[in-house]
């Protein structure tokens, strides 16, 4: 019960909360949404993700200035490359924060003379800039893992002895293709951090490519892939010790 008492009472852990009811309100309104019995269930599982998800945008209110924050840190990153990927994330990120804030203004009646449309394109073009970013990142990290594990001798004999046992495999596929997933199959293993991101980060991307039309997809996929990042980011933040770190 304290567990749950420290996670709802931080912001980050209500957002990733209402962020899951919302994505599972989108899944089950596309899957309920053939069945005239549940059309009753189907308007309040609507309502239900319309607050939600005005409920979400005033949390995030400041959530900017954390962004900038995280920048001014990951900018003093001895690797140049995680450095450029996550401070190009964080600033991203900031400025799509602004433009959700902005939009949240718009929405209460704040502000009025703005093109809601273009400030909600905008803010899924730096969404998905920040996601493409984490993506750079996780795939860096984990060909840096495979890297240092391909050159363990004791990884290297574990290797032979399954391209050894797995025959019929090595003569249909391509033995240096094998031994990669191989590889990278037990990098993710042992590595469990840099997995939940990187299918966090997956998951992510599909929503603004559906909201951009870059890569339109069905609201079941939409739903089902923000539910899965909600369940991530709620296990990574409940479990520290899942979370990533540079």
């Amino acid at each position: 019960m304290d567990a749950v008492v420290k996670f709802t009472s931080q912001s980050q852990g209500r957002d990733r909360i209402f962020r899951a009811t919302q994505y599972a309100c989108v899944l089950s309104i596309h899957l309920l949404r053939n069945n005239p019995d549940r059309k009753d269930l189907v308007a309040r599982l609507k309502s239900l993700e319309s607050s939600v998800s005005a409920g979400r945008k005033l949390l995030r209110l400041g959530n900017a200035a954390n962004s900038i924050v995280a920048a001014k840190q990951t900018v003093r990153l001895s690797d140049r490359v995680l450095r450029l990927c996550l401070t190009a994330a964080n600033v991203s990120r900031a400025l799509y924060f602004i433009c959700d804030n902005i939009l949240w203004a718009r929405g209460v009646g704040l502000i009025r003379s703005i093109d809601k449309e273009r400030w909600s394109i905008n803010a899924s073009r730096y969404y998905l800039f920040s996601l493409v970013m984490n993506l750079t990142q996780d795939l860096y990290v984990i060909l840096q893992l495979m890297l240092q594990k391909g050159r363990d001798n004791r990884f290297r004999s574990k290797m032979d002895q399954h391209l050894n046992e797995c025959p019929d495999v090595a003569e249909v596929a391509i033995p240096e293709l094998d031994a990669l997933v191989f590889l990278l199959l037990e990098t993710l293993r042992s590595e469990p951090t840099v997995a939940l991101d990187t299918v966090k980060n997956v998951c992510d991307v599909f929503i603004p490519l559906d909201r951009l039309g870059i890569y339109k997809s069905s609201a079941g996929v939409v739903g089902f892939c923000g539910l899965v990042s909600s369940l991530i980011g709620i296990l990574t933040l409940a479990r520290p010790c899942l979370r990533i770190k540079h």
